[in-house]
């Protein structure tokens, strides 16, 4: 849920460290604004600061059932759109608790991070794994030309 503002509006900084921050503060710098030039007027989006109800948080699960469908999804293996729209999923769940709970809302943004490094560590470890599979198949292919002309001559040689 996103609210939109005109370039009058100014991005707000959290506050200094001898005061806790409040929630509003707290979302700004987890899911900062979006800003965009459009017919030469500039717009800034801020993440909406409206909590969220029991309603919103189904509504939530039906759109994205909604767009897994819509955008073909597949339900199992890797699938960048299911992957893109979970991460939307996320984000807005992690808005709705940040709203209700601060603490809780950080420490939500830490385990998306942490699961983000962790798969691109394992997409980083499945490419290499792939190059080093690839090359060891080209060598076992020279090397198999090369043990059957020796197979060759020592068959002329018997």
């Amino acid at each position: 849920m996103l609210t939109l503002n005109t370039i009058g509006s100014k991005k707000q900084q959290l506050p200094p460290m001898d005061t806790k921050p409040s929630s509003e503060d707290i979302l700004n710098a987890i899911l900062p604004p979006r800003e965009w030039v459009e017919n030469g007027k500039h717009y800034i989006q801020y993440v909406s600061h409206q909590p969220a109800s029991r309603v919103d948080v189904a509504r939530l699960r039906e759109a994205l059932d909604s767009k897994l469908m819509d955008r073909q999804a597949r339900e199992s293996g890797i699938c960048p759109v299911r992957e893109e729209l979970f991460s939307q999923c996320f984000d807005e769940i992690i808005r709705q608790v940040t709203l209700s709970e601060p603490e809780r809302g950080l420490l939500l943004l830490r385990v998306r991070d942490e699961i983000k490094m962790t798969i691109s560590a394992y997409q980083t470890l499945y490419q290499s794994s792939v190059t080093f599979a690839m090359r060891k198949q080209l060598q076992a292919e020279h090397g198999k030309a090369d043990l059957e002309k020796t197979i060759e001559q020592l068959e002329h040689k018997k």
